[in-house]
């Protein structure tokens, strides 16, 4: 798969711009705050509908413009394809793929696959729970659409229990009567999403040895461990049924809890996954440059359980990341480029060898 060009209408501090890609590596290159990280957020909202740097959309339209567009030809190991998205303040997007407009946003999530990796995803071992669980749902979504409906799916649900619990702290005579009902469907959509999460972990940890390894020695040995919200759960989650029982006791046995506390306690918003370093805990015992070549090998591996499933590369984004890590590991990142098509942001561009090199000034964007 790659990115062959965008075209760009008043998106963040870009008015008007067409920037053409190779195969291989490009290198997007400028002083700070002039459109480099604009243009890896234009790429990546194509592919998946939603910014990675704010939840509000209306925040990409340039300023004093009332409407923004992004246009992004790709092909894929089928065809040449087109995504195109159109925002204008107060509406909803509009887009459409090879002109045929879409319904919902969620259906071109995986149609354009990408691998995005910027300065905070080197603290994805260390930082909160959320962290991992959106590593895990961004990467599963491109890659299965049902992943991403039951995901969906189960949002809603917690959105209304939670409703339902906070009302409860006044009367808690409708919560008592629908309670199970609510707690019976999200125990479902639990169950399933658990078990992708679950799936998907143990694929990346092969791929994530592997690369640690190559990073590291083979004297420390890496795995990645899917955790539960509670210890009741299951430690494998393949038997689905045992596990939706598993999530449906916890959500219908401590109703005075969650009431207390407002929200639902219990499923999958509150699992996470733990990287173990020689069987310690690598967020708590691992030093910082472990860490980091730990969350450099998570993403690779999450570009290589993408090619194993669906048969091609994804294109990585890589946004400032090289300033962030040291030589040996510049060095090996460089050398993993080999074979995949890349798109590079970086002030310097000294030590990135090869690529097509791109200038970027105020929004502007010039081969040379």
């Amino acid at each position: 798969m790659e990115c062959n060009r965008i075209r760009i209408r008043d998106f963040r501090n870009i008015e008007s711009a067409c920037i053409d890609f190779q195969s291989g590596v490009n290198i997007l290159f400028g002083e700070n705050a002039q459109g480099k990280t604009n243009l890896l957020e234009a790429i990546s909202f194509a592919a998946l509908g939603k910014s990675f740097r704010t939840s509000h959309d209306e925040e990409m339209i340039r300023f004093g413009a009332e409407s923004c567009e992004v246009s992004l030809d790709f092909t894929d190991s089928a065809r040449q394809q087109n995504i195109t998205v159109r925002m204008m303040v107060g509406k909803r997007k509009h887009i459409e793929q090879n002109k045929v407009k879409i319904g919902r946003v969620s259906d071109i999530v995986g149609v354009f696959r990408t691998v995005l990796f910027c300065p905070e995803h080197l603290s994805l071992i260390k930082e909160g729970p959320g962290e991992r669980r959106n590593y895990m749902d961004i990467a599963l979504s491109q890659l299965y659409p049902v992943y991403l409906k039951s995901l969906q799916k189960y949002n809603q649900l917690l959105k209304q229990r939670n409703q339902l619990i906070r009302a409860a702290e006044e009367d808690r005579r409708t919560f008592d009567s629908t309670v199970e009902f609510w707690s019976v469907q999200l125990a479902k959509e639990a169950a399933l999403i658990s078990r992708y999460r679950y799936r998907y972990l143990k694929e990346a940890e092969k791929h994530m040895k592997i690369c640690f390894a190559e990073m590291m020695g083979e004297r420390e040995k890496p795995t990645a461990v899917y955790l539960g919200s509670s210890k009741q759960m299951p430690e494998e989650y393949e038997d689905i049924e045992r596990t939706e029982v598993a999530y449906r006791t916890l959500l219908m046995a401590h109703h005075d809890r969650e009431i207390g506390a407002g929200s639902t306690l219990w499923g999958i918003h509150k699992d996470d996954m733990e990287i173990m370093l020689n069987e310690k805990s690598a967020r708590q015992f691992a030093s910082q440059g472990q860490q980091r070549s730990l969350a450099l090998a998570m993403k690779l591996a999450e570009g290589e359980v993408c090619a194993t499933v669906c048969g091609e590369k994804p294109v990585f984004l890589f946004d400032d990341v090289f300033s962030e890590l040291d030589s040996a590991r510049r060095a090996y990142l460089s050398g993993k480029m080999e074979g995949r098509q890349v798109i590079i942001t970086t002030c310097e561009p000294s030590g990135i060898v090869g690529g097509k090199m791109i200038h970027v000034k105020k929004g502007t964007f010039q081969s040379s």
